[in-house]
């Protein structure tokens, strides 16, 4: 039996590289009581490689019909959570296709000894979507890799009573008997493991033109996400304008253990409504990253550190702006004397799927920007983080990529001040000016 395709060996069996997805639109009608899902999925793609053959991940869902170019495929099979389509005659690269799949069923997450469980997740009342870094395929067929980004239109209809939150901007809403349709749309590039759907029964508190926190009517945002439009002003200043229209933070009902960020929203468990730096640190972490890990994407899983190193530095920064319990310094110290204590086994730029998202990654993430800091000055050092941003957004980066853009954009040899820190498992010394 031919074998299918990893596109990157941090997460196995998901992605083919053959081809591109350029837009997805999902037509999906949502029932909680019972948890069924039925959906219609366009996918409009370009081929990268000639190839005879597609292979979409989708888990758990059944597949029904399956057209390309608007015509029924007559050979396709599902396999392993992969739908593998059998192309009448080899495909040229650079062939535009447009892909349809009618599929349903009753979502559930994925699970994976070294992942654990990422996807959709029926709550008490209502669903979540986590997907990092491997359950996008529990709602919809995709092409799931990190650096194949795509736009997206996601209509879902639920039940009257309940809110549907994506990502984007809200296009429509239309009640129809006891159904309503929410229509969101993403206008800008987006990785398949960002996109997310979530649904409860929730109010809306309009924070500011950009900011939104969606949640149960009684949740208290006094002291954590009341503060989130002051944290995006002050992002602003450092990491440069805010990539998307709007940003949302979504509170379950439910209490969460880890909240998630997606592309232009973020998600909570009520047990993060709270003024203790320890839930608030996470509101500044996950807003962050929707300059680094959703505007600016690793196209590699091993390059985590670009996302999560990013996202923690954002804390210790908001934590001095803010007045918290520590300068971003007094932070460094404090993790660093930390880090020192721990197995010297861990080398950033690469540290393997078991440990992508070992706490030592964001906290050693973090140091490393702290060092390029000392050794850059800040006017440098965030002349650079700004323009990072600016310049990558939309696209999918690497280590490398970034190395090359510091040095170029100071013109300093970033990759020796960093060597050490990205490509060594021996935490080195505290930075010092």
């Amino acid at each position: 039996m031919p074998h299918l395709p990893t596109a990157d060996p941090y997460v196995a069996g998901h992605g083919d590289p053959s081809y591109a997805v350029r837009h997805y639109d999902l037509d999906l009608a949502y029932v909680p009581d019972g948890n069924r899902l039925d959906g219609t999925a366009v996918l409009d793609l370009v081929v990268r490689e000639e190839t005879a053959r597609l292979v979409l991940d989708l888990a758990h869902l059944r597949a029904t019909k399956v057209r390309l170019d608007g015509a029924r495929l007559r050979k396709w099979s599902a396999r392993d959570h992969r739908l593998v389509l059998q192309l009448d005659g080899a495909v040229a690269a650079e062939t535009s296709l447009r892909l349809t799949v009618v599929y349903g069923g009753s979502p559930r997450p994925v699970v994976d000894r070294v992942h654990g469980d990422a996807g959709w997740e029926e709550l008490e009342d209502g669903v979540i979507v986590a997907a990092q870094p491997h359950g996008a395929p529990t709602w919809f067929p995709c092409n799931d890799r990190p650096d194949d980004k795509a736009t997206y239109r996601i209509d879902i209809a639920a039940p009257a009573g309940y809110t549907v939150v994506s990502n984007g901007s809200l296009a429509d809403r239309q009640r129809r008997a006891s159904a309503e349709r929410w229509s969101w749309v993403m206008d800008r590039p987006m990785a398949s493991y960002l996109a997310t759907v979530q649904i409860g029964r929730y109010a809306t508190t309009q924070h500011d033109p950009r900011t939104r926190t969606v949640a149960p009517s009684d949740a208290d945002l006094a002291g954590s996400f009341d503060q989130q439009p002051a944290m995006l002003a002050f992002f602003e200043r450092v990491f440069g304008p805010y990539p998307f229209d709007a940003y949302a933070a979504v509170i379950t009902d439910d209490d969460l253990e880890i909240p998630l960020e997606s592309q232009s929203l973020s998600t909570f468990g009520r047990n993060f409504c709270s003024s203790d730096w320890e839930q608030v640190r996470l509101v500044a972490h996950e807003l962050a990253h929707q300059w680094y890990g959703n505007a600016v994407t690793l196209r590699r899983w091993q390059d985590i550190w670009l996302h999560e190193g990013f996202a923690c530095y954002a804390e210790w920064l908001w934590s001095e702006e803010s007045g918290g319990p520590r300068t971003c310094d007094e932070w460094a110290r404090d993790h660093h004397d930390r880090l020192a204590g721990l197995d010297q086994d861990l080398v950033l730029a690469d540290p393997g799927p078991e440990l992508m998202f070992d706490d030592r990654v964001y906290k050693r993430g973090a140091l490393t920007l702290h060092a390029l800091r000392t050794a850059l000055g800040d006017d440098a050092f965030f002349d650079l983080l700004s323009g990072w941003a600016a310049d990558r957004a939309g696209a999918s980066v690497t280590t490398e990529d970034f190395l090359a853009f510091a040095s170029e954009r100071t013109g300093t040899d970033v990759a020796t001040v960093l060597g050490p820190w990205l490509y060594a498992a021996e935490l080195p010394a505290f930075p010092r000016a």
